[in-house]
């Protein structure tokens, strides 16, 4: 009888935590398909992120829909994902997603705002890597600015020229650069195993050498490609 009852234990074990990974993995899906939605929004407002900003960009994280209920002293956060152009030097097709996570305590909502969406523009290959390595300091291990708005927006000031990551944020359906200096950005390594069932670390995945990119990103995806198919050259 004891037998039976560990068997019987072992299987509502196993039950109970294929429910949880299913449902961590359907959370993950979830956020890549709000970030396809706000990048997509985005893209489409009349002062959006200027083009040939986009065409200088390694890597896009988009962080949607951080609530005000996300923000209590000293755990502020929020979730998305970093697609990056592939290849050693970030010059190839837009490969697959990272689960990314951004944190501290300085950053917060847009005045009367429910939720607010940030976008982070990753412009060179130092602040590539930087981010596919481990947590960084926004303004503190990496040089971040808000960042120009506008399609024709002139972006050729030293700030701009200088920054490693362009911020942005939108809520209220007004679309701004915003400094988050002091917060904090980093690969999500549990989102990325919920998502992709092994835990790939971020180089791998957005580098074009890890798992493929699942049905959930392709909107995203889709989008960079046809905003930017091929990368400014410098």
């Amino acid at each position: 009888m004891k037998i039976i009852w560990r068997v019987l234990m072992a299987l509502l074990l196993i039950a109970l935590t294929a429910t949880a990974e299913t449902k961590e993995t359907r959370k993950q899906n979830a956020r890549l398909q709000d970030s396809g939605v706000v990048m997509s929004e985005i893209l489409n407002m009349p002062e959006s992120i200027p083009d040939h900003m986009l065409d200088r960009t390694k890597c896009v994280v988009v962080i949607p829909s951080v609530r005000k209920a996300a923000f209590v002293v000293g755990a502020s956060y929020g979730r998305g994902a970093m697609v990056c152009r592939t290849g050693d030097d970030f010059t190839g097709p837009w490969g697959a997603p990272s689960m990314m996570a951004l944190e501290g305590g300085s950053f917060g909502l847009q005045a009367g705002a429910e939720a607010t969406d940030f976008v982070f523009l990753i412009m060179n290959e130092h602040g590539a890597t930087s981010l596919l390595k481990s947590k960084v300091k926004l303004g503190g291990d990496i040089a971040a600015v808000a960042g120009p708005v506008g399609r024709d927006a002139q972006a050729g000031t030293d700030a701009y020229m200088r920054a490693e990551i362009l911020t942005y944020s939108r809520a209220r359906g007004i679309f701004a650069g915003i400094s988050l200096d002091g917060s904090t950005l980093r690969p999500d390594n549990d989102g990325n195993e919920a998502l992709y069932g092994e835990r790939y670390n971020a180089r791998s995945i957005v580098l074009g050498r890890g798992p493929q990119r699942p049905p959930s990103a392709e909107r995203l995806v889709t989008l960079l490609e046809n905003a930017s198919p091929v990368p400014a050259n410098g």
